[in-house]
């Protein structure tokens, strides 16, 4: 490579930080003044990279690292606001409960939380949840009983597949009756080595 092409390629990386420099300061800015609606921050997990989206109502939404970013953004766009930015500081004392609670030292979150991406039975569903403390199971249909809807296990678990705040909504606390893990909108495995880590895994079943 050129001493010519070194240089521009150096250029390159500075404009790169000086964007980046630029971007985080307009994300302060907007944040001290009040303008920041939507705060984007990412924490790297033991189950993959978690994109969090924090407003001033509280944390909004966790998603997992195979969400596409894109669609993401829309979605908070319309159904939180357009005014989205990243700003990590923002979403720092998500990042370090959730850092505790994968390090064994938390088990429960002293969040706010934002529920305006949680609708119709999924509201309920998702409180009820909530309470399902660490280290203990419920069932799909224990849930629906729960709630005061015996008859909609499906609905539940449907609620459960749309939950905005997996692993602070414990969604993986819900298992088939019987035992078995059951559906998860991180995949089966992640469920697992959540309910491994918190000591409530059940057991396999002999075949």
């Amino acid at each position: 490579m050129k001493a010519t092409d070194l240089k521009k390629l150096g250029g390159g990386r500075e404009a790169d930080r000086r964007a980046e420099t630029a971007a985080a300061n307009i994300a302060a800015a907007a944040a001290e003044h009040g303008l920041l609606d939507v705060a984007i921050g990412a924490f790297e997990s033991p189950v993959g990279e978690l994109l969090l989206a924090v407003t001033p109502r509280g944390l909004a939404y966790v998603a997992f690292e195979e969400e596409e970013r894109d669609e993401l953004l829309s979605r908070f766009s319309r159904q939180l606001s357009p005014r989205i930015l990243e700003h990590s500081a923002s979403t720092d004392e998500v990042r370090r409960q959730l850092e505790e609670y994968f390090e064994g030292l938390r088990t429960r979150f002293d969040l706010k939380l934002d529920r305006r991406m949680m609708r119709g039975i999924a509201r309920d569903v998702l409180a009820a949840t909530a309470r399902v403390p660490f280290g203990r199971t419920t069932t799909y249909g224990a849930l629906a009983e729960r709630i005061g809807r015996p008859r909609a296990s499906r609905a539940v678990g449907n609620a459960l597949g749309s939950n905005p705040i997996p692993i602070v909504v414990p969604c993986h606390r819900v298992l088939r009756t019987g035992g078995d893990v059951g559906g998860y909108a991180g995949g089966a495995s992640r469920k697992r080595r959540l309910l491994a880590l918190e000591g409530s895994l059940p057991a396999a079943r002999p075949r």
